[in-house]
């Protein structure tokens, strides 16, 4: 008991000095708040897709392919505190705000219960990306959710054979003609006859994320379901 009350003091202590911040706001965090504060959280634009089957991201996805079901954790504004936590995963090296967000959406759809699939499949980075980066910020969505529906995930099924320039500045054409042949699965078998969760961070114009639900239809899966951390 002493030694968990003296490991506590000296962890507040640190705290005075070095405070762990909250990513989307640079505000210190409270006792007991991970990554982002509570604050930010409640007020961040969260969308209620998982409540509604025929929600707008799914919608607007289903035309430009079959999707079953479709849920984004946020609504995407620039200059945002949501944009802040996606720079943060991207390229502050947090891997681990992708996967507190995937346990948010993944509780979400848990309690909802509208997504029934069999794997969960990150949207790939290319190798040369990945290695640079150290991680697929999407795979660690994708982990985060796989925690919470108790489905596995994997980021080897497809793989990206082109490094595609940034979708930023593209307009829908574009973005389209930049993605639409970059993608591979590696063994049909893994996918075929499969329910899938394809899972990105942010789905704009989703012409990636049409792009890989292309490719896994092609080998052969059953049903596509979307999730993303947000949506512009």
């Amino acid at each position: 008991m002493a030694n968990s009350i003296f490991r506590e003091l000296i962890s507040d202590f640190v705290s005075l000095f070095f405070p762990n911040c909250c990513v989307a706001c640079s505000d210190s965090l409270a006792k007991g708040e991970e990554l982002v504060c509570t604050r930010c959280m409640l007020e961040m634009p969260q969308t209620s897709h998982h409540k509604e089957i025929n929600n707008e991201l799914r919608v607007r996805l289903s035309h430009r392919f079959e999707v079953t079901k479709a849920a984004a954790l946020f609504k995407f504004a620039k200059s945002s505190r949501v944009q802040h936590i996606l720079h943060a995963l991207k390229y502050k090296n947090r891997p681990e705000v992708g996967i507190m967000l995937g346990k948010v959406l993944g509780q979400k759809l848990v309690d909802a219960k509208i997504i029934q699939t069999d794997i969960i499949i990150p949207v790939p980075l290319h190798s040369s990306r990945k290695r640079k980066r150290g991680y697929n910020q999407s795979a660690k969505f994708a982990e985060g959710l796989s925690m919470k529906l108790n489905i596995p995930f994997s980021d080897t099924i497809i793989t990206r054979l082109v490094k595609t320039d940034t979708q930023t500045k593209k307009n829908k054409l574009n973005r389209w003609q930049n993605v639409s042949e970059v993608f591979h699965v590696k063994d049909p078998v893994t996918v075929k006859g499969k329910r899938i969760l394809l899972v990105d961070d942010v789905v704009t114009t989703g012409a990636t994320i049409e792009a890989c639900a292309h490719v896994l239809k092609q080998n052969g899966c059953s049903e596509i379901n979307i999730a993303c951390i947000a949506e512009a």
